[in-house]
């Protein structure tokens, strides 16, 4: 039996965080796909939906869900559903929820919800400490379109969750929350017991007829 697991949430909510926690469960029974790896291609201009950021340069917009693959997403979740010793396919990002190619096939759906402010501060430090980037484009962007994207777009997908997620927690308060969803999916498999040999049927005793020895008649 397989399944797959849809999380969405906004941006830096935690949703990367608690899909790679709960892999590491059960590795060998889980598998991964990240949505931010589906985006069409960034040069061309005749796919996806584009948009102007802060510094006036045309730019596929990244918070748009019409900026995903669906076809390259349906392929990736076929190809892990088909991967020997799998068992659920986590499927996370931004429109987890949003895009029908992913919601429509999701046996679950969890969302990642953490407070605007909370999100804003954590990707603000994901810029300046992993990507070495000044944060003050990202700050614009947001202000100029990446609030109102989330507001249209991710937000709504909440009502559609069977579970959500607090973002603030731990890795393993979350994982702990939605393996109560998942958690009967990957139990282990028992092995299967073969059917017990009939116990031998206890033979009866043979009844035995004493032998009368005939003696020769004494010679006269």
């Amino acid at each position: 039996m397989t399944g797959v697991l849809a999380v969405a949430g906004g941006t830096a909510s935690g949703k990367s965080t608690l899909a790679e926690a709960l892999s590491l469960q059960c590795p060998e029974s889980i598998a991964l796909v990240h949505l931010d790896d589906y985006y069409v291609p960034a040069h061309d201009p005749l796919r996806g939906v584009w948009t102007v950021s802060a510094a006036g340069h045309a730019i596929l917009d990244w918070n748009h869900p019409g900026s995903i693959d669906e076809a390259a997403v349906s392929a990736a979740i076929d190809a892990a559903l088909a991967r020997p010793g799998v068992r659920l396919v986590v499927v996370e990002g931004l429109f987890a929820l949003t895009l029908p190619s992913v919601r429509e096939r999701a046996d679950w759906r969890v969302y990642v919800d953490a407070p605007d402010d909370v999100r804003l501060a954590r990707k603000i430090l994901r810029k300046i400490e992993v990507q070495r980037q000044d944060p003050r484009l990202s700050l614009l962007n947001y202000l100029q379109s990446g609030r109102e994207r989330h507001v249209a777009h991710v937000a709504p997908s909440r009502a559609l969750a069977d579970l959500v997620v607090d973002g603030t927690n731990e890795g393993p308060e979350m994982v702990a929350a939605v393996l109560g969803l998942v958690g009967p999916l990957l139990s282990p498999v028992p092995e299967s017991v073969p059917d017990p040999v009939p116990a031998a049927r206890p033979r009866r005793p043979r009844a035995v007829t004493p032998r009368t020895h005939q003696f020769p008649a004494a010679a006269v």
